[in-house]
Formats: C-alpha cells, structure tokens, sequence
C-alpha cells in the first residue's frame, strides 16, 4: 500500500484550486504503475517524490501522460511534505525534467522558483478564433499556445471547442485578458492530455507571467485563473524565473491497494 494524497493548490478552501494527487515513494515503482495510478486518480495530475539525498525527485503525470512541467502539482507535493513528511524543513528542492525547482515556505505561502518560457509572438490565425469563438488580439508561443483576448469576459465566457482545439499548435492553450481585480486573468485547457479545462495551470503561468510582465511594465502581477474553481497566483518576473506563490489545502488521504 502507498498513501496518496489529494491537495487543492492555489487556494485556502477546498473545493476551489487545483487538485493534485501526491505520492511519497520510498523506492521508485514502475512508470506503467505511476500512469495507471494517474489514469485512476483522474486528476489533471497526479505527482510522485522519492527523496534522493538532500532533494527531491518529482515526476508529473496527466491522465493522457508524463509532463515535462507542472506547477499546482509541485505546489501540492511542497504541501504534503511541509505539513506530513518533514514538516521541520523550510525549503524544498525538486529535481525534475525542467530542472531543479526550489520551494520556500512564506508564512502559510508556498512560494515557487520556476523557469520562464521564452515566448514569441506569432500571427494570429481564423482557426484560433473558431476554437475559442473570440478572435485573439495577439498570439504568442512556447510550449503552449497563449491567446490574448479582448477583455475580461471574454476569457470568462468562453466555450472553446476541445475537439478543434487539439489541431491547434502547442500543448496547452491558455487564453488570457487583463483583469479588471488582477493584473490578468486567463483559463487553460489541455485537451491533448485528455484534460479538458485544467482549474489553475502553474505551467501555464510561466508563460503567461511574462506576457503581462512586458505588456503591463511591471514585475509582479497577481493573476487570476477564472475556472469554474478559481484561483490565485502571486507571480514574480526574474529575468528567466518566475516565481508562483500560492496557497493550498488538504482534501484527502487516502490508501492505493496496488500490489506493491
């Protein structure tokens, strides 16, 4: 048996936020085991941590996948262990497919050190406007697809079509607007992963961070993930870092019968 544990990232209440399934490992298990384990979970994701020396492995996988980068997840596993595993440590250190990612505590906020996506502008096209049923002000590209809308309600209203959507470029689709309480707002959707609307995507916001970042010139930008869920990101522009800080809370533990 191995515990699992279920955390909504970026927020203080649950049933808000981003859930994440986190599993500490003693040793490694199968990657087909950890899929499977995602795949039940049904979550957008679902991570695993094995402590290797002073830091930690962590590996992310979707329903559909493992991912290169993952933020609510990290935000959850840095929870799970502050509060569960070695709750005397104030700094968590991840070692990842994106490389190392610090986690500090901050009062009762997890803050995040992740890399930036350098992120180019590129044209505007009809087929992202069918998808989302709003025509782009502008698009830009990294890993994923990022479209800036018009307004607020624009993001908030949209019914974008997740069957077109995967025709379209990148990985992820964010679309996103400046906010009327925040510096912006955005949604972000992962069909390709076989996640149709992901809550709060703090992978997203290593892209989006530095669109706002340059367009609003200013450093900091206190974002707002308009799901049906919600919720807050405070995000910090360094040069190729951007640091996601946010809250997050307990929902469940849990015990996965899986022959181990």
């Amino acid at each position: 048996m191995m515990k699992c544990y279920v955390v909504d990232a970026f927020t203080k209440e649950v049933f808000k936020g981003n859930p994440a399934a986190v599993c500490v490992l003693d040793l490694w298990i199968p990657d087909e085991l950890m899929q499977r384990i995602a795949m039940e979970n049904n979550l957008s994701e679902t991570a695993f941590t094995v402590k290797e020396g002073d830091a930690y492995r962590l590996r992310w996988f979707t329903p559909g996948g493992e991912i290169d980068l993952c933020g609510h997840a990290t935000l959850a596993t840095a929870y799970v262990l502050a509060h569960f595993v070695a709750p005397e440590e104030q700094v968590f250190r991840f070692q990842t497919m994106s490389g190392e990612l610090v986690v500090s505590r901050d009062g009762e906020r997890l803050s995040m050190d992740f890399p930036a996506y350098e992120m180019k502008e590129i044209p505007v096209t009809d087929a992202m406007a069918a998808v989302i049923g709003a025509r782009p002000a502008a698009a830009y590209m990294g890993r994923d697809l990022v479209c800036v809308l018009p307004a607020e309600d624009d993001v908030r209203q949209a019914q974008p079509d997740m069957e077109a959507m995967t025709s379209l470029d990148g990985l992820l689709l964010h679309i996103t607007a400046k906010g009327r309480d925040y510096d912006c707002v955005s949604r972000s959707f992962a069909p390709k992963l076989n996640v149709a609307e992901d809550p709060v995507c703090g992978s997203g916001h290593c892209h989006i961070v530095p669109i706002w970042a340059k367009a609003l010139g200013k450093d900091h930008i206190k974002a707002y993930q308009a799901s049906k869920r919600g919720g807050e990101l405070y995000c910090k522009l360094d040069g190729s870092r951007v640091t996601l800080a946010g809250y997050a809370c307990l929902y469940s533990i849990a015990e996965l019968h899986v022959g181990i």
